[in-house]
């Protein structure tokens, strides 16, 4: 066997999240069906982390060991050859059996998209932003500095997944325009996120931005650890999944220029 790293971007509308689930269309089910195809077994893959249902992705990261029978397969020709067309496979690689998907990352990046209008969204970006309507970028921004650092984020954790601790390294959260005039990027890039974290996150800052909470509150939130207090999530459809970073970069480099110029430096 080998063991094969593969970055992977989906638009996530029509999948039922990342994981395999009965009856379900997912993410991890169509990779794992398009290998297993290709190899002629069974194939089981693991991911940086589980994305929900209409998130989207532009450098997830998955591992997988296959047979070595295989290892001349171009695979990434091969799989985006069967792959559904809100699939695609940007990147391969042969990695040492000790790279782990999951437990090598050392830090990841997610961006979320705001629509700044509230009387229209363009059709074709309905899939991808969140129409929140005009914005205080400057309170924002203060905002983003709050949560910055390494916090308790038990008030922007939902349930689900049980962890040992709610701490994390929020390394930087800054914005960016969005490729629309009336969108606002946001990124959050940290060494770990609780289930739905950058969600709740994102709820708490467009409060901040309308107006509806300040920084004084936000911090009050960060400190009190009440997830009940904290405003709604944020919708799932604007999220994405834009990088994840491992221990060593000239090793496990990422080569995608989409990212150039776009990612605070680590």
């Amino acid at each position: 066997m080998f063991r094969l790293k593969i970055t992977l971007a989906y638009t996530g509308t029509q999948f039922s999240g990342w994981q395999v689930q009965p009856g379900q269309r997912t993410v991890q089910g169509c990779l794992e069906a398009g290998l297993s195809r290709i190899c002629s077994v069974p194939v089981r893959v693991c991911a940086a982390g589980r994305t929900d249902a209409g998130v989207h992705a532009l450098g997830q990261v998955v591992h997988c060991d296959l047979p070595e029978n295989r290892i001349r397969v171009p695979w990434q020709r091969a799989l985006n050859s069967v792959l559904p067309e809100d699939m695609a496979v940007t990147g391969v690689q042969q990695v040492d059996r000790n790279f782990h998907a999951m437990f090598s990352a050392r830090r990841k990046t997610y961006s979320y998209t705001l629509w700044q209008r509230t009387d229209y969204v363009l059709p074709q970006r309905r899939p991808f932003v969140w129409k929140v309507g005009e914005l205080n970028l400057e309170k924002m921004r203060q905002a983003g500095a709050v949560l910055t650092g390494e916090h308790d984020f038990g008030a922007f954790q939902n349930v689900g997944t049980p962890v040992m601790s709610s701490v994390r390294q929020l390394f930087a959260v800054w914005f960016t325009p969005g490729p629309g005039e009336s969108e606002l990027e946001c990124h959050f890039q940290a060494n770990g996120f609780l289930k739905q974290m950058v969600r709740n996150l994102m709820g708490a800052l467009v409060a901040v931005g309308q107006g509806r909470l300040s920084t004084e509150g936000l911090e009050a939130l960060l400190q009190d650890r009440d997830r009940t207090r904290a405003p709604a999530t944020a919708p799932a459809q604007g999220l994405c999944l834009s990088r994840v970073y491992y221990a060593d970069p000239a090793r496990f480099v990422e080569t995608n220029s989409q990212y150039s110029g776009k990612e605070a430096s680590v």
